[in-house]
């Protein structure tokens, strides 16, 4: 086994907007440095006056050395198959991960960190910091706050406490990754896991015959993944687990498209090991009629091109359980809702549910107003409306389009076009089908904090 003993000088404490100015990698066989390497790295962004102070690296000292693109190489070199060791490994995994990210590349290496081991194997210690912790061992470190210095400090640390483990398996014990310790199926590729994104988007599980056996959809898709191959909560998903032979994924910019994308692909594709979703448009609407007494009347019906409808439903049985939810939280009379034939009182004014519609009981312009409420509970506040979000680039950005009250389907237009007329935005669409999942999708986005721009026509 290999170990990339690592240390990082940077411009500030968090990956993205700090980035690094030196790096030092020391390559141990377990017994000794086979191999190093260490540079300095233009950030190529300001270097502040403390951080100069504390590391002596200062921002003319950078101002030639290579960026991190022109040395990402030798660092997949040096590192491949090697273990990532580091003194709060956590802080040096990220910002190398975070620079690599940067240029499209998923850099991932299983993990140990010797701030950590040494907490468990050297209790009572009076700190755990790299400087205070090598003073009460005895390391001594040469250009503190260096990179390539404290690399050697973790170093000697490190093969301290493999010196001092009676545990022959301290390394593997204490190794971490994204995914060493997963339970994958024994002819799956790991390196697929390489290749997923940290972007929202949607992804799909296959089996050994290329089948789609589950979709799902997530803000970080190689993380929502992972979580698929540690999943021990019932039997079903253990077997899903052990029937993934490959993935693959489509990036969508945001979780909204992704929602919708989700919902359509389910529908579509009708994987296995999905439970929610599946059922397909059966051309099912809600529609509204004047009933006797002047009582508004809501009814399920098979969808038409000359009737509007309030609500499209996946099916018969689906609308029946929309209305039934709408009589009990509106306190409709069911007689009026298609969810009750009783010629007479309907069942819930037995109960003291309805308050007597279906027997003429009730002003019939007080129930139409609880009605109007109903309705406006199955529709957007806005009948025609566009949804602007994040795109799959930096330079891209999402539309979703609703017109009529009917979700229209969503599409993707360069940043710069984000703002011109509505002709182009509509022609950037592609064309979705309309449900009661899209619709409930996007009523819970427009009422969540999350949402971007509206355009408003």
């Amino acid at each position: 086994m290999k170990f990339a003993i690592i240390d990082i000088e940077t411009t500030g404490s968090k990956p993205g907007s700090g980035r690094i100015t030196e790096v030092a990698i020391y390559l141990h066989d377990g017994e000794k440095i086979i191999n190093e390497f260490c540079s300095l790295i233009n950030p190529e962004s300001f270097i502040p006056p403390f951080i100069s102070r504390l590391t002596g690296i200062s921002n003319e000292m950078v101002e030639n050395a290579p960026k991190f693109h022109e040395i990402a190489r030798q660092i997949v070199d040096i590192t491949d198959g090697a273990v990532f060791v580091a003194h709060n490994a956590a802080f040096d995994y990220n910002f190398i991960r975070q620079e690599f990210k940067s240029l499209g590349f998923n850099f991932a290496r299983d993990y140990f960190c010797t701030l950590q081991v040494s907490r468990q194997m050297l209790p009572g210690l009076p700190s755990y910091s790299l400087g205070k912790l090598c003073s009460s061992l005895n390391i001594e470190i040469e250009n503190r706050h260096r990179a390539h210095g404290d690399a050697l400090a973790t170093v000697r640390l490190f093969e301290l406490l493999c010196e001092k483990s009676s545990n022959e398996n301290l390394i593997t014990d204490f190794i971490k990754n994204d995914y060493l310790n997963l339970r994958f199926p024994p002819e799956f590729n790991r390196s697929i896991i390489d290749t997923l994104p940290e972007n929202a988007g949607v992804y799909y599980l296959h089996d050994s015959k290329g089948n789609v056996i589950y979709i799902g959809k997530s803000n970080n898709i190689r993380k929502r993944i992972l979580s698929h191959f540690n999943n021990k909560k019932s039997r079903r998903h253990i077997d899903m687990r052990n029937a993934i032979s490959d993935i693959s994924f489509e990036e969508t910019g945001n979780e909204l498209i992704a929602l919708l994308l989700e919902s359509e692909e389910i529908k579509k594709q009708k994987p296995f090991y999905n439970r929610t979703q599946k059922r397909v448009s059966q051309n099912y609407g809600i529609y509204l009629k004047q009933a006797e007494m002047d009582y508004q009347k809501l009814f399920l019906s098979k969808r038409n091109t000359t009737d509007e409808h309030l609500c499209a439903v996946n099916s018969y049985e689906h609308g029946l359980h929309v209305l039934e939810k709408l009589v009990q939280k509106f306190n409709l009379c069911a007689k009026y809702c298609g969810a009750d034939d009783n010629v007479n009182a309907c069942f819930g004014y037995t109960v003291k549910q309805c308050k007597g519609a279906c027997l003429g009981k009730e002003d019939a312009e007080l129930y139409n107003q609880r009605v109007v409420k109903a309705i406006k509970s199955l529709s957007y506040s806005e009948k025609n409306f566009m949804i602007v979000g994040e795109g799959r680039s930096s330079s891209e950005k999402s539309i979703v389009q609703v017109e009529k009250g009917k979700y229209k389907g969503y599409g993707f237009v360069e940043t710069e076009n984000a703002n011109i007329d509505l002709e182009n935005l509509k022609a950037s669409i592609k064309f979705k089908n309309d449900n009661r999942d899209v619709n409930q999708i996007i009523q819970r986005f427009l009422k969540s904090s999350k949402k971007e721009n509206i355009i408003l026509y």
